[in-house]
């Protein structure tokens, strides 16, 4: 395998893993976050409890975790891949984010949004026909 295609191989790997880690982590959060409920921020003692269901809250763990494999991931293929790549063919999760939020949160997503994320996609199958990295090292 040359560097090149080991470059490629490593960049869509780690494409996945961001298109992955990123939307599940965010749709964990927000069910976590309205299990835990709204805050009232009546007293100090409200505020409390709020922090301490949202602390004991195992979805919310779970959230945060998949987050932050997602900016791991997010650091890595930066490090190694144009940001005028990166960013683009990441937006791919915005259809895995509009998918979970619908079925998994129950949560209406208009025709327009999904007009939206189609051409969304569409600008990411122009990116991924260019190569992730255009600059040399020095």
């Amino acid at each position: 395998m040359t560097s090149s295609q080991g470059l490629h191989l490593k960049t869509y790997v780690f494409l996945l893993f961001m298109v992955t880690f990123g939307p599940l982590g965010d749709v964990f959060l927000a069910d976590g976050m309205k299990t835990v409920g709204a805050l009232s921020v009546q007293d100090p003692a409200s505020l409390f409890h709020f922090f301490a269901r949202t602390f004991a809250s195992g979805t919310v763990w779970l959230g945060v975790i998949l987050l932050l494999a997602f900016f791991i991931s997010y650091t890595l293929l930066l490090s190694w891949a144009d940001f005028s790549f990166v960013q683009p063919a990441s937006s791919l999760s915005y259809v895995i984010v509009a998918l979970l939020g619908h079925f998994f949160l129950r949560e209406y997503v208009s025709p327009l949004r999904w007009m939206g994320i189609a051409l969304l996609c569409l600008g990411v199958l122009i990116v991924g026909n260019t190569p992730p990295r255009t600059t040399e090292r020095v």
